[in-house]
């Protein structure tokens, strides 16, 4: 495989506390941010209608249409991709699509065109909800135990620390800017996972390798000179990966339609997140680790 680094030789270990701090800040962030503005779930969960429409009118005129129509389901409009598209949501079932059309062009004085529509009951909003739920931990837990029969319980322990760190941090950032989370969001969430744990696993089997080598047991110092070298021996292949991944995440994100925006925005954090995991935390917590058994080990000696 091309190499993107020649014969690289950083000195992550030596940051980890560093990366520690930060991964901690963007957590505390993420807590704070789901803490104080809460979760933002789409119709896919909370159940509702949502219906795209045409209109050549200012956004005002439709919310206070739509305001009108629907008193009481806590209605949301905004701008969807150009300026007279909209989207409308409605914590209410909506029983005819042409009765809300003609409504809504009545109430607007000019003529609309009813793009979308989705509908979901409240009943099966809560049970997506609880699936997506399960769906996420179960894959964890499943990657725990492949990773603690392939390897070992520490590197597998390490492996989902770093991937409940991707996910956290890219829940946080949309509860931040205020994102819906959908089930195409979810799957989002799914494919980081996937794709964090690729590069774990990638630098967890080139640390085995090294171990393999040993004929003893290594004191921490170069237990760490050891974690670094894998690191960086796999490095260009984690940087051509996720350069790759994200130069197509860009530009789907900035060129795309307005309906793939947040799914390309959900994966963009979590392949960069993602790569910085692999690259500092899952090492950082193997290393923290073998530091503690080692003092254990001087302690008892």
């Amino acid at each position: 495989m091309r190499q993107f680094f020649e014969n690289p030789n950083f000195d992550f270990l030596g940051k980890r506390y560093w990366a520690m701090a930060l991964s901690g800040a963007l957590i505390l962030l993420g807590v704070g941010a789901i803490t104080v503005k809460g979760l933002k779930y789409g119709i896919d969960f909370t159940g509702g209608t949502l219906v795209q429409v045409h209109a050549e009118t200012e956004i005002a005129h439709v919310r206070a249409a739509i305001e009108k129509l629907f008193p009481d389901a806590s209605p949301e409009v905004q701008n969807f991709g150009e300026a007279s598209e909209y989207l409308i949501r409605l914590k209410t079932q909506i029983e005819h699509e042409q009765a809300f059309e003609k409504s809504l062009a009545e109430a607007l004085g000019t003529e609309i065109r009813v793009d979308r529509v989705e509908a979901v009951g409240p009943r099966v909003g809560k049970e997506l909800r609880s699936k997506a739920f399960w769906a996420v931990t179960i894959s964890l837990i499943l990657m725990l135990v492949y990773i603690w029969y392939r390897f070992n319980f520490v590197f597998g322990v390490g492996a989902v620390a770093a991937l409940f760190h991707d996910v956290f941090i890219t829940l946080g950032i949309f509860s931040l800017l205020g994102k819906e989370i959908t089930i195409p969001i979810i799957a989002a969430f799914l494919t980081i996972v996937g794709y964090s744990i690729n590069d774990s696993i990638v630098v967890s089997d080139r640390v085995r390798e090294h171990l393999q080598r040993q004929r003893k047991k290594l004191p921490f110092p170069q237990y760490v000179d050891l974690l670094n070298r894998a690191v960086n021996e796999t490095l260009s292949r984690t940087v051509i990966t996720s350069g790759t991944t994200l130069f197509v995440l860009l530009a789907l994100l900035f060129l795309g339609s307005p309906v793939t925006y947040n799914f390309s925005l959900a994966l963009t954090i979590g392949v960069v997140v993602g790569t910085y995991s692999s690259i500092f935390i899952v090492v950082a917590l193997v290393a923290e680790w073998e530091r503690y058994k080692s003092s254990r080990r001087h302690a008892e000696s």
